[in-house]
Protein backbone atom coordinates (compact mmCIF):
# COMPACT_ATOMS: atom_id res chain seq x y z
CA UNK A 1 0.00 0.00 0.00
CA UNK A 2 1.28 3.17 -1.61
CA UNK A 3 1.72 6.22 0.96
CA UNK A 4 -0.85 8.24 -1.13
CA UNK A 5 -3.28 5.85 -0.69
CA UNK A 6 -2.97 5.65 3.27
CA UNK A 7 -3.14 9.50 2.38
CA UNK A 8 -6.04 9.00 0.68
CA UNK A 9 -7.63 6.91 3.15
CA UNK A 10 -7.47 9.39 5.99
CA UNK A 11 -9.14 12.26 3.87
CA UNK A 12 -11.61 9.66 2.63
CA UNK A 13 -12.76 9.14 6.88
CA UNK A 14 -12.53 12.26 8.22
CA UNK A 15 -14.82 13.38 5.20
CA UNK A 16 -17.14 10.71 6.35
CA UNK A 17 -17.24 11.55 9.61
CA UNK A 18 -17.64 15.24 9.50
CA UNK A 19 -20.92 14.07 6.65
CA UNK A 20 -22.15 12.04 9.75
CA UNK A 21 -21.92 15.27 12.00
CA UNK A 22 -23.43 16.49 9.70
CA UNK A 23 -26.29 14.49 8.44
CA UNK A 24 -26.85 13.68 12.35
CA UNK A 25 -25.99 16.29 14.78
CA UNK A 26 -27.34 19.53 13.07
CA UNK A 27 -30.18 19.96 15.51
CA UNK A 28 -27.67 19.77 18.50
CA UNK A 29 -24.93 22.28 17.39
CA UNK A 30 -27.97 24.64 16.63
CA UNK A 31 -29.08 24.21 19.95
CA UNK A 32 -25.89 24.96 20.99
CA UNK A 33 -25.78 27.67 18.94
CA UNK A 34 -28.79 28.78 20.32
CA UNK A 35 -27.59 28.40 24.18
CA UNK A 36 -24.92 30.59 23.57
CA UNK A 37 -26.85 33.09 21.63
CA UNK A 38 -28.83 33.06 24.34
CA UNK A 39 -25.90 33.78 26.88
CA UNK A 40 -24.57 36.71 25.04
CA UNK A 41 -27.81 38.48 24.83
CA UNK A 42 -28.81 38.17 28.71
CA UNK A 43 -25.09 39.18 29.46
CA UNK A 44 -23.27 35.89 30.20
CA UNK A 45 -19.69 34.61 29.33
CA UNK A 46 -19.06 31.79 27.34
CA UNK A 47 -15.79 29.30 28.56
CA UNK A 48 -14.63 26.35 26.70
CA UNK A 49 -12.77 23.34 28.07
CA UNK A 50 -10.48 20.24 26.42
CA UNK A 51 -7.92 18.53 28.30
CA UNK A 52 -5.04 17.55 26.47
CA UNK A 53 -5.47 17.17 22.43
CA UNK A 54 -8.91 17.78 23.77
CA UNK A 55 -7.76 21.28 24.26
CA UNK A 56 -7.16 21.64 20.68
CA UNK A 57 -10.62 22.24 19.17
CA UNK A 58 -11.32 24.56 22.42
CA UNK A 59 -8.40 26.75 22.01
CA UNK A 60 -9.52 27.01 18.15
CA UNK A 61 -12.47 29.27 19.18
CA UNK A 62 -10.53 31.49 21.22
CA UNK A 63 -9.22 35.00 20.13
CA UNK A 64 -9.96 33.96 16.53
CA UNK A 65 -10.13 35.94 13.95
CA UNK A 66 -13.88 35.30 12.21
CA UNK A 67 -14.78 33.95 15.83
CA UNK A 68 -16.86 35.34 18.93
CA UNK A 69 -14.79 38.02 20.85
CA UNK A 70 -16.60 36.29 24.06
CA UNK A 71 -14.95 32.91 23.70
CA UNK A 72 -12.70 32.72 26.88
CA UNK A 73 -10.50 29.15 27.33
CA UNK A 74 -11.06 27.84 31.09
CA UNK A 75 -8.08 27.28 32.54
CA UNK A 76 -6.95 23.97 34.47
CA UNK A 77 -3.11 23.96 35.36
CA UNK A 78 -1.56 20.81 33.53
CA UNK A 79 -4.41 19.98 31.32
CA UNK A 80 -4.94 22.53 29.39
CA UNK A 81 -3.10 21.57 26.06
CA UNK A 82 -0.31 18.81 25.91
CA UNK A 83 3.18 20.86 26.94
CA UNK A 84 2.97 19.28 30.58
CA UNK A 85 5.99 17.08 31.10
CA UNK A 86 5.71 14.61 31.46
CA UNK A 87 3.08 14.00 29.04
CA UNK A 88 1.25 11.78 30.72
CA UNK A 89 0.98 13.78 33.82
CA UNK A 90 -2.11 15.07 31.79
CA UNK A 91 -3.66 12.22 31.75
CA UNK A 92 -3.19 10.99 35.46
CA UNK A 93 -4.61 14.39 35.97
CA UNK A 94 -7.73 13.98 33.97
CA UNK A 95 -8.50 10.94 37.07
CA UNK A 96 -7.93 13.18 39.94
CA UNK A 97 -11.20 13.55 41.85
CA UNK A 98 -12.00 16.91 43.32
CA UNK A 99 -9.62 19.01 40.52
CA UNK A 100 -12.14 20.54 38.22
CA UNK A 101 -14.65 21.73 41.07
CA UNK A 102 -11.49 23.71 42.57
CA UNK A 103 -10.68 24.96 39.05
CA UNK A 104 -14.31 26.33 38.28
CA UNK A 105 -14.56 28.08 41.45
CA UNK A 106 -11.23 29.60 41.51
CA UNK A 107 -12.40 30.64 37.55
CA UNK A 108 -14.45 33.66 36.49
CA UNK A 109 -17.34 31.45 35.62
CA UNK A 110 -20.50 32.26 37.53
CA UNK A 111 -24.44 31.62 37.18
CA UNK A 112 -25.60 32.45 33.90
CA UNK A 113 -22.69 31.39 32.07
CA UNK A 114 -22.03 28.75 29.73
CA UNK A 115 -19.63 26.06 29.56
CA UNK A 116 -18.56 24.03 26.81
CA UNK A 117 -17.11 21.01 27.64
CA UNK A 118 -14.81 18.92 25.37
CA UNK A 119 -13.86 15.32 25.92
CA UNK A 120 -13.46 12.58 23.45
CA UNK A 121 -14.52 9.60 25.53
CA UNK A 122 -16.13 11.48 28.42
CA UNK A 123 -15.28 8.70 31.16
CA UNK A 124 -12.81 10.62 33.06
CA UNK A 125 -13.87 12.61 36.59
CA UNK A 126 -12.46 15.91 35.34
CA UNK A 127 -15.29 16.34 32.67
CA UNK A 128 -17.75 14.40 34.61
CA UNK A 129 -17.21 16.91 37.44
CA UNK A 130 -16.66 20.08 35.62
CA UNK A 131 -20.11 19.55 34.01
CA UNK A 132 -21.97 18.41 37.44
CA UNK A 133 -20.13 21.10 39.33
CA UNK A 134 -20.82 23.68 36.97
CA UNK A 135 -24.52 22.63 36.13
CA UNK A 136 -24.57 22.91 40.64
CA UNK A 137 -23.44 27.15 40.12
CA UNK A 138 -25.97 27.53 37.71
CA UNK A 139 -24.24 27.41 34.30
CA UNK A 140 -25.18 26.06 31.30
CA UNK A 141 -23.15 22.84 30.07
CA UNK A 142 -22.59 22.01 26.56
CA UNK A 143 -20.70 18.54 25.97
CA UNK A 144 -19.12 17.52 23.12
CA UNK A 145 -18.12 13.71 23.36
CA UNK A 146 -18.20 10.31 21.46
CA UNK A 147 -21.43 9.03 22.20
CA UNK A 148 -19.82 5.65 21.32
CA UNK A 149 -17.40 5.66 25.00
CA UNK A 150 -20.48 5.29 27.11
CA UNK A 151 -21.60 2.03 25.30
CA UNK A 152 -18.63 0.54 24.76
CA UNK A 153 -16.60 1.50 27.88
CA UNK A 154 -16.83 2.03 31.81
CA UNK A 155 -16.68 5.42 33.04
CA UNK A 156 -13.98 6.28 35.31
CA UNK A 157 -16.00 8.09 38.15
CA UNK A 158 -17.36 6.78 41.16
CA UNK A 159 -20.56 7.30 40.18
CA UNK A 160 -20.62 5.33 36.91
CA UNK A 161 -21.72 8.44 33.98
CA UNK A 162 -19.85 10.27 31.54
CA UNK A 163 -20.03 13.56 30.61
CA UNK A 164 -23.15 13.37 28.55
CA UNK A 165 -25.08 12.54 31.39
CA UNK A 166 -24.29 15.81 32.91
CA UNK A 167 -25.54 18.08 30.15
CA UNK A 168 -28.07 20.53 28.77
CA UNK A 169 -26.82 19.96 25.45
CA UNK A 170 -24.76 16.90 24.26
CA UNK A 171 -23.13 17.30 20.55
CA UNK A 172 -21.49 13.59 19.78
CA UNK A 173 -18.85 13.62 17.95
CA UNK A 174 -19.22 9.91 16.31
CA UNK A 175 -15.51 8.89 17.17
CA UNK A 176 -15.15 5.43 16.82
CA UNK A 177 -13.57 3.93 20.58
CA UNK A 178 -9.66 4.66 20.25
CA UNK A 179 -10.19 6.86 18.01
CA UNK A 180 -7.94 5.99 14.83
CA UNK A 181 -9.18 5.57 11.42
CA UNK A 182 -6.88 3.20 9.49
CA UNK A 183 -4.78 0.13 9.93
CA UNK A 184 -2.35 -1.50 7.37
CA UNK A 185 -0.26 -4.51 6.97
CA UNK A 186 3.10 -3.70 9.04
CA UNK A 187 1.31 -1.65 11.69
CA UNK A 188 0.93 -3.49 14.66
CA UNK A 189 -1.98 -0.70 16.09
CA UNK A 190 -4.43 1.38 14.43
CA UNK A 191 -3.70 5.07 13.59
CA UNK A 192 -4.71 8.14 11.81
CA UNK A 193 -7.01 9.57 14.26
CA UNK A 194 -9.83 12.20 12.90
CA UNK A 195 -11.28 13.85 16.45
CA UNK A 196 -9.65 17.00 16.40
CA UNK A 197 -10.61 17.59 13.01
CA UNK A 198 -14.30 16.89 13.47
CA UNK A 199 -14.46 18.44 16.72
CA UNK A 200 -12.95 21.77 15.70
CA UNK A 201 -15.30 21.60 12.61
CA UNK A 202 -18.26 20.83 15.36
CA UNK A 203 -16.72 23.93 17.53
CA UNK A 204 -16.69 25.75 14.38
CA UNK A 205 -20.38 25.45 13.41
CA UNK A 206 -21.86 25.95 16.68
CA UNK A 207 -20.09 29.02 16.95
CA UNK A 208 -22.15 29.85 13.28
CA UNK A 209 -24.54 28.31 14.64
CA UNK A 210 -24.84 30.94 17.56
CA UNK A 211 -23.68 34.28 15.14
CA UNK A 212 -26.44 33.33 13.20
CA UNK A 213 -29.22 32.90 15.48
CA UNK A 214 -27.58 36.61 17.10
CA UNK A 215 -28.16 37.95 13.93
CA UNK A 216 -32.02 36.70 14.03
CA UNK A 217 -32.11 38.33 17.77
CA UNK A 218 -31.07 41.90 16.48
CA UNK A 219 -27.97 41.79 18.03
CA UNK A 220 -24.58 42.49 16.37
CA UNK A 221 -22.63 39.57 16.78
CA UNK A 222 -19.12 40.20 18.85
CA UNK A 223 -16.61 38.98 16.21
CA UNK A 224 -13.09 39.13 15.76
CA UNK A 225 -11.02 40.11 12.82
CA UNK A 226 -8.01 38.93 11.78
CA UNK A 227 -4.77 41.39 12.55
CA UNK A 228 -3.49 41.12 9.04
CA UNK A 229 -5.94 42.45 7.36
CA UNK A 230 -6.23 46.39 7.43
CA UNK A 231 -8.14 47.78 10.30
CA UNK A 232 -8.35 44.27 11.84
CA UNK A 233 -6.48 45.32 15.14
CA UNK A 234 -8.45 48.90 15.37
CA UNK A 235 -11.63 46.77 14.75
CA UNK A 236 -10.96 43.49 17.55
CA UNK A 237 -9.62 46.72 19.79
CA UNK A 238 -13.32 48.68 19.44
CA UNK A 239 -15.05 44.81 20.38
CA UNK A 240 -12.48 43.84 22.82
CA UNK A 241 -13.02 47.39 24.71
CA UNK A 242 -17.08 47.02 24.24
CA UNK A 243 -17.36 43.76 25.97
CA UNK A 244 -14.06 43.97 28.18
CA UNK A 245 -16.04 42.18 31.53
CA UNK A 246 -16.96 39.34 29.63
CA UNK A 247 -13.34 38.78 27.99
CA UNK A 248 -10.81 37.35 30.01
CA UNK A 249 -7.74 36.39 27.88
CA UNK A 250 -6.20 39.84 26.97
Amino acid sequence: MSDRKLAEDFFDAAIGLLRQVRDGETENVEAAGALLAQTVAEGGRIFVFGAGHSSLPAQDTVYRAGGLALMNLLNVPGLTGVDVRPATLGSALERVDGLAGAALDSSPARAGDVLIVISLSGRNPLPVELATHARALGIKVVGVTSVGYAKDTRSRHTTGTFLKDHCDVVIDSRIPVGDAELSAEGVDAPFAPASTVVTSALMQAVVASATGELVRRGIEPPMLRSGNVDGGHDWNARVMEEYADRIFYR
